[in-house]
């Protein structure tokens, strides 16, 4: 408790405040100025299969307005240092990459080859995995020393982590609101450990994704496509790896896992369910969790909802950890599961009985990105 009011008495929690205000006002404002500057560069998504659920063409470049608003509040209350201007170098080439994306689909082999450029650009600045606690509690060494294994590891960190954000990029709000829920937990946490100018990067991202839902949001006037998911991965997995995660061994082992458990799960499930069935890892399907909430009957707002609820409690569980301890994280994740099951069986027991006739019909969040990604 001391921590959170040493927090909280600081000047550093009014930088992250403003920060994530202004991020959220510029954002807001470019959305409909986005719009329309995707329909004339012809950046629509036009439903031609099973795994899309709009029924209608929708503007898809809306990560553009989140890139703006973030980059606002960066270039205006961080100080950039060699990691920052690489991380931001990076997340140029892949916003522009998604750009190009949404226009006319690229290749999966020429997005993942720039998708490693970038990361190599945002790794050789110095955003690196140096160091991982060691999860043998036996072990007499406390942590790994990554050597020349930290170019490798961050690489393919955030390469996965820029694909898992764009693979669950298929509901309306869904990839927007999950990133929002993972860059406070990181804010929060980066305020713990006193990291201010990570706290107050995030805080700039999640501002730029509030400015975004109320225009993503069941029925969705715009998907932020490729150039908004992608763009949010790259930057919360190259940020988790500058900073306080260098430091806090506890911490870098164990919370990016919690607070992007929903993407990593999903990926990893892909990726698990396809080979078992004989398929391409990289094949698209409807197999994902959000395709399996609506197949049980959950409207598209429910079935956002219930994941928005598992990525807070994930995001919770993290700052516990940072905060208390393993042991306390561990029982809190425990008690908010159980509660998660009750509330289900209470609330959620016949999800698809008091649906609206009219909720087949509202558009969703396209899947478009994995037409490449898998």
């Amino acid at each position: 408790m001391n921590d959170f009011r040493t927090v909280l008495a600081s000047q550093d929690i009014w930088y992250v405040l403003l920060a994530l205000l202004l991020a959220a006002l510029v954002s807001f404002a470019c959305t409909p100025l986005v719009k329309v500057l995707s329909v004339k560069m012809g950046a629509v998504d036009v439903p031609k299969d099973n795994r899309r659920m709009h029924d209608h063409p929708i503007p898809r470049m809306g990560g553009l307005a989140i890139f703006f608003g973030f980059l606002f509040a960066i270039l205006l209350f961080v100080p950039l240092d060699t990691p920052k201007k690489g991380m931001l170098l990076g997340a140029v080439i892949i916003v522009i990459l998604g750009i190009f994306d949404d226009i006319n689909a690229l290749s999966a082999k020429l997005k993942f080859v720039v998708q490693i450029t970038a990361a190599l650009i945002a790794v050789m600045a110095g955003n690196r995995i140096d160091v991982l606690s060691n999860p043998n509690i036996f072990s007499p060494n406390p942590v790994w020393e990554l050597g020349w294994l930290a170019y490798p590891v961050t690489v393919i960190w955030i390469v996965a982590i820029t694909n898992a954000v764009n693979l669950i990029d298929g509901l309306d709000g869904l990839a927007c609101g999950v990133s929002t829920i993972s860059a406070a937990t990181m804010l929060v946490i980066a305020l713990l450990v006193s990291e201010p100018d990570v706290a107050v990067m995030m805080a700039a991202l999640a501002g730029a994704c509030i400015g975004f839902l109320p225009y993503n949001f069941n029925p969705a006037k715009i998907f932020m496509g490729d150039t908004g998911s992608t763009f949010l991965g790259f930057v919360m997995a190259t940020v988790s790896v500058n900073g306080m995660f260098k430091q806090y061994p506890i911490i870098s082992f164990v919370v990016p896992f919690l607070m992007l458990g929903l993407p990593i799960f999903d990926v990893c499930f892909a990726v698990v369910r396809r080979v078992s069935h004989g398929q391409n890892p990289m094949a698209p399907d409807r197999g994902h969790v959000h395709h399996r909430l609506i197949d049980m009957g959950f409207s598209q707002k429910q079935a956002v909802g219930v994941l928005y609820v598992i990525s807070a409690i994930l995001g919770l569980s993290a700052v516990v950890l940072a905060a208390s301890g393993a042991v306390k994280a561990m029982v809190f994740l425990l008690a908010m599961a159980a509660a998660t099951v009750i509330a289900w069986r209470v609330f959620l027991s016949n999800p698809g009985h008091e649906k609206p006739e009219d909720e087949a019909n509202q558009p969703a969040e396209t899947e478009k990105g994995e037409d490449e990604h898998g």
